[in-house]
């Protein structure tokens, strides 16, 4: 199909238009067709931890052949940016324990919880390693060097054996890298395009049950809770429509597996994130999913209300 505009979310105050930011997306059907796209969807950009299940999954293959393995549990807490809960970082913990490591090993800068209602339980604490968001994947990855007598130190370079791992494990699931940087927590970032983040998607949902890849969609969609926490989009989701999978990433990007098995990529071009879930809202409706975004608790999140003097005064509305 023909390529259109980026879509845009109007931010509104009032009777005024207050900001715009203009999107990108691709919808793959199942069976790979393409259902809708605009421009730009095939350009290099950056993913972030919206690629964290592609990363999970190779920490499965290189378990491969060794006597350990992830439960389902941490498999949702290494594909996810969690919240910072105890529950979290009591599960990081443990992962990294039953491999002879503790948070010190940990190769992710020291953060406060990501989560509001964590970050406010934190108080005075220093911000900690294992707080970090991304501590559940970096745990993954040091427990498959464990397993596999790979080096501990280094863990993150782009030539190390783990993160060569993970690059041939996405170029499979999705598609050609286009360059390699450095994220936020200190692994590297993988360039793509969104068609390749919707591939990933569709290749994810369609693995079979005893596929790495098709435990990590499993885990994920079991435990909701452990890929984000409470008051998070990808929680939220997965929770009010089953069968979905969802992962967000840093800079207004998300790649969600809908319901009926289509898969939706976006990134929103000024990095606000805040547009990302009128988008999602508005993709539901058009493939007939709109009882979805009825749900009081995903469209608060998705779509919040715009206030002003604490009272409703605007909306996140989309224009295409």
């Amino acid at each position: 199909m023909s390529p259109t505009g980026p879509w845009v979310v109007e931010v509104t105050r009032g009777e005024l238009v207050e900001s715009e930011h203009r999107v990108a997306l691709v919808v793959l059907e199942p069976d790979g067709t393409t259902a809708l796209r605009t421009e730009a969807v095939d350009v290099p950009m950056l993913p972030r931890s919206a690629l964290k299940p592609a990363q999970a999954v190779a920490v499965l293959e290189a378990l491969a052949g060794t006597t350990a393995d992830l439960d389902d549990r941490e498999l949702a807490l290494a594909a996810g940016s969690h919240s910072g809960e105890p529950e979290h970082l009591v599960l990081a913990a443990g992962l990294l324990a039953r491999h002879g490591l503790d948070a010190d090993a940990l190769g992710c800068p020291p953060a406060r919880p990501l989560g509001v209602a964590a970050d406010h339980a934190w108080g005075e604490r220093a911000p900690e390693r294992l707080a970090m968001n991304c501590s559940g994947k970096h745990a993954a990855m040091l427990a498959a060097c464990v397993a596999r007598e790979w080096p501990i130190e280094g863990y993150l370079a782009p030539e190390h054996p783990l993160q060569r791992g993970v690059r041939a494990t996405l170029e499979r699931l999705a598609g050609p890298v286009r360059a390699v940087t450095v994220d936020g927590c200190g692994a590297p970032a993988f360039a793509t395009d969104l068609l390749a983040v919707a591939r990933l998607g569709l290749a994810l949902d369609a693995a079979r049950a005893d596929t790495p890849e098709g435990r990590v969609a499993a885990a994920m969609r079991a435990h909701p809770g452990l890929v984000a926490g409470p008051d998070r989009l990808d929680t939220v989701l997965m929770t009010v429509a089953p069968g979905a999978l969802s992962k967000v990433g840093a800079e207004g990007v998300l790649l969600a597996v809908l319901p009926d098995g289509a898969s939706l990529a976006l990134a929103v071009v000024d990095g606000a994130g805040r547009a990302v879930g009128p988008v999602l809202l508005e993709v539901l409706r058009r493939r007939g999913l709109d009882h979805l975004d009825r749900t009081a608790e995903l469209t608060t999140i998705a779509a919040p209300l715009v206030r002003g003097g604490g009272h409703p005064i605007g909306v996140h509305r989309v224009r295409s």
